[in-house]
């Protein structure tokens, strides 16, 4: 299983969002500069965020993009089944299965993929934007040597 730079993007923009932006809107161009992602490309990542309710937009000269909730409150899980859907391995394991499978009463390997994405969901849903700050935070704070 492998993520598309759309869920890799989407979590670095809100991550970057959720770092610097506070109450100060972030206008694109910032935050696709910062973290090396195409402005054209961001604009349609923060555009599928905005709708899902994730990112708040504003308008103007000061304007910008501001989380729509306390980093606290946003989980990696819920940015990146925004942008990417569903993390299962396969479609009869999926949230909404709407897959109907003939073996399903005695396939050996749905088990597998079910465990696996039970797995990924517990890990995305586990982190918040808040813990990525945190964990940012710490090691940068960590770099810093004195010398005496």
């Amino acid at each position: 299983m492998k993520l598309s730079t759309k869920g890799r993007y989407g979590v670095k923009a809100m991550f970057d969002l959720a770092l610097r932006g506070g109450d100060t809107p972030l206008p694109i161009k910032t935050i696709a500069e910062r973290q090396g992602i195409s402005e054209a490309y961001l604009e349609q990542l923060v555009a599928s965020l905005r709708k899902a309710g994730l990112v708040e937009s504003v308008r103007g000269a000061q304007g910008g993009y501001l989380l729509a909730h306390s980093p606290k409150d946003i989980t990696v899980g819920s940015v990146i089944r925004t942008l990417e859907g569903s993390m299962a391995p396969a479609d009869c394991v999926a949230e909404n299965n709407k897959v109907e499978c003939e073996k399903l009463d005695y396939c050996v390997t749905r088990p597998i993929w079910e465990k696996i994405r039970i797995s990924v969901d517990n890990v995305i849903d586990s982190i918040t934007l808040q813990d990525m700050v945190d964990d940012y935070n710490s090691q940068t704070n960590d770099k810093t040597m004195f010398y005496i």
